[in-house]
């Protein structure tokens, strides 16, 4: 069984846990952290993303800046989110109606209105079939499994990760979504930020710390730490993946086993810190103890937090 990584704590009683795996490589690439079974395969969920954009620089995609940061990210629906998905939709010579992600509303205003625009993976989807066209792929199947863009997007998870996937499923986007282990995530994002500048790997890292708004949004969690540790990169993935990596190699995954969401960036901070991220030059600190626990209120006044289990990240 994994080990307990945070608990909830009210009014002075534990109420509730988290159990997960986890696991961090230092500068070296070795595992410098590892609590539960972290080569044990999950489904990354959206932290395959930055890998998927990966491949589709490797199959003609031509996008960079704020865009290709869309397109590896998970965006909260907001208008200039919304506005890059259709510029890069356009600059394929295509419009919103080929998307064939669902339709939501915006994370921070779901009840603002709902579109395929505005679903989180929209960038993505806009990205993917942006490729086909550069690449001369059929749009309308871009979503199979067969497709020629998700065998390069297996190939490149495979190349990232060091890892076959033992099962293909189907993300909450439609997509496909290639299994892998915390430990090969954790390789792929450090391939990510250690690749010669200028390649594909490079690219899509660069891409993401350069806008971390596109990837995420305004008031996000990833920017806020993405903005607060100078050159490290994030991506979560829902039921409680998160995935990162410092410029010199340094890379964690975490996967909170019940899914929570909640629980994954108290841990994301701990784990920075285990592995000296948060010594660095510019590091704002007060940012990353602001992101280290989730207050719990009862009524109008915090009664408790949501917090790193004591001792695990020592």
């Amino acid at each position: 069984m994994n080990p307990v990584l945070v608990e909830v704590e009210r009014s002075g009683f534990v109420e509730s846990w988290h159990r997960g795996s986890a696991v961090g490589l230092d500068a070296s690439g070795a595992a410098a952290v590892r609590l539960g079974a972290p080569d044990d395969p999950i489904f990354p969920r959206s932290a395959n993303k930055p890998m998927q954009a990966v491949a589709m620089l490797r199959s003609g995609l031509d996008l960079d800046g704020p865009w290709l940061a869309l397109a590896a990210g998970s965006h909260s629906g907001e208008d200039f989110h919304v506005e890059g998905v259709e510029k890069i939709l356009a600059s394929a010579g295509l419009g919103a109606g080929v998307l064939r992600c669902p339709e939501a509303g915006p994370l921070d205003a779901p009840r603002r209105g709902r579109s395929r625009l505005r679903m989180n993976c929209s960038g993505k989807h806009a990205a993917m079939l942006a490729t086909c066209v550069a690449a001369g792929w059929p749009t309308e199947s871009y979503l199979d499994a067969g497709h020629p863009l998700q065998r390069a997007v297996r190939a490149a998870v495979r190349d990232l990760t060091g890892e076959t996937a033992v099962t293909v499923g189907v993300d909450g986007c439609g997509a496909p979504l290639f299994a892998a282990s915390p430990a090969g995530v954790a390789r792929a994002y450090r391939a990510l930020v250690l690749s010669e500048p200028g390649t594909p790997e490079r690219r899509v890292a660069d891409a993401m710390r350069a806008h971390p708004r596109w990837t995420s949004g305004t008031r996000r969690e990833e920017r806020r730490l993405m903005d607060a540790v100078p050159g490290l990169l994030v991506k979560c993935g829902a039921e409680g993946v998160d995935a990162f990596a410092l410029p010199d190699g340094r890379a964690d995954v975490v996967k909170i086993d019940d899914g929570a969401m909640r629980a994954r960036t108290p841990v994301t901070v701990a784990l920075l810190r285990a592995l000296g991220g948060d010594t660095g030059t510019g590091v704002d600190v007060a940012a990353l103890d602001a992101l280290s626990t989730v207050p719990l209120y009862g009524g109008d006044r915090q009664v408790g937090a949501i917090r790193p289990a004591p001792g695990v990240f020592a």
